[in-house]
């Protein structure tokens, strides 16, 4: 009797594993990307409400040889990255880690539901953190925990601010937002983060704003952060398309190439993305359109 037990508790368990694993979502997103490492967008197990971008192969990665992180947040709070898949997925392809907030969009519908929180950030780095230190885990020991980039997109910008004291965080890219002050503070959307201005002497590590020029409806609030930020190496880079940026462009388009240029330089120590940001003419500002400012602790 004990054995027939043993035997249906077993496979009762194997039932079970089976079908949570068929109801792990993925999808190739613009063939991969167009990084040497085709990326693939999925969920995972352990990891509620956030999806995941990286490459499909990690067998190139190892202990000399990891992949930095980038945790993100959306905009709107949106508890999805539907509007930011392709950016995201472009990242991934050039060899990160890209943890961003919310459901996994598997079509184009807009995202229906309720608001992310700025916890669900801290909750990506933990899982980063466990799943590079659990041997049975894929990423083991393949994950770069200490180049951890937090960053997001308006509402996902305020998160990251929000969350910007975490010791783990090594940079923060700011995009298309900035902290609301007392004469404005009404018109935010209710529901979002709302530090207040002191928040910024928090900031630990280098920050870029990536903002979408004068219409882009968050852009004083952003320049008004970057101007305040003396303590840190601060950036501020600005593209004239407005608040949507171009995340739903092919690749993500313009953003995209800010964005990696960052994250190469200040997380992979790549030379040639420095000269995107360092000199007196970067080359980002020689791209049509592109204008970056740098405060006095920048290079």
């Amino acid at each position: 009797m004990k054995k027939t037990l043993l035997l249906a508790g077993m496979l009762w368990l194997a039932l079970t594993a089976t079908a949570q694993s068929k109801q792990i979502k993925q999808r190739i997103v613009e063939n991969g990307g167009n990084g040497p490492y085709k990326a693939v967008m999925k969920e995972e197990t352990g990891l509620q409400a956030h999806t995941i971008f990286v490459p499909q192969d990690l067998s190139a990665f190892n202990r000399k040889k990891q992949l930095p992180v980038l945790v993100w947040g959306n905009g709107a709070c949106c508890d999805s990255p539907w509007e930011h898949y392709k950016f995201l997925n472009e990242i991934a392809s050039h060899g990160y880690l890209v943890l961003a907030t919310g459901y996994i969009p598997m079509d184009e519908e807009p995202y229906q539901g309720p608001m992310s929180t700025t916890a669900q950030q801290i909750e990506s780095i933990d899982w980063a953190f466990a799943q590079n230190d659990e041997p049975t885990s894929p990423y083991y020991q393949k994950i770069d925990t200490k180049r951890i980039c937090v960053a997001g997109m308006s509402c996902g910008g305020l998160q990251s601010l929000f969350n910007c004291a975490d010791p783990r965080i090594a940079l923060l890219m700011i995009c298309n937002s900035g902290l609301f002050n007392e004469q404005n503070a009404a018109t935010a959307v209710g529901g979002m983060p709302m530090p207040p201005k002191s928040k910024l002497n928090d900031i630990h590590t280098p920050v870029i704003y990536i903002l979408g020029g004068e219409t882009d409806i968050a852009y004083n609030n952003g320049m008004d952060d970057f101007h305040r930020i003396n303590h840190v190496a601060a950036y501020a880079a600005n593209y004239p398309v407005g608040h949507g940026g171009t995340y739903r462009e092919p690749h993500g388009g313009e953003f995209t190439v800010a964005a990696l240029a960052w994250l190469d330089w200040q997380l992979k120590g790549n030379r040639r993305a420095a000269k995107m940001f360092t000199g007196k003419k970067c080359r980002l500002a020689k791209r049509k359109g592109w204008t970056v400012e740098k405060n006095a602790l920048a290079k």
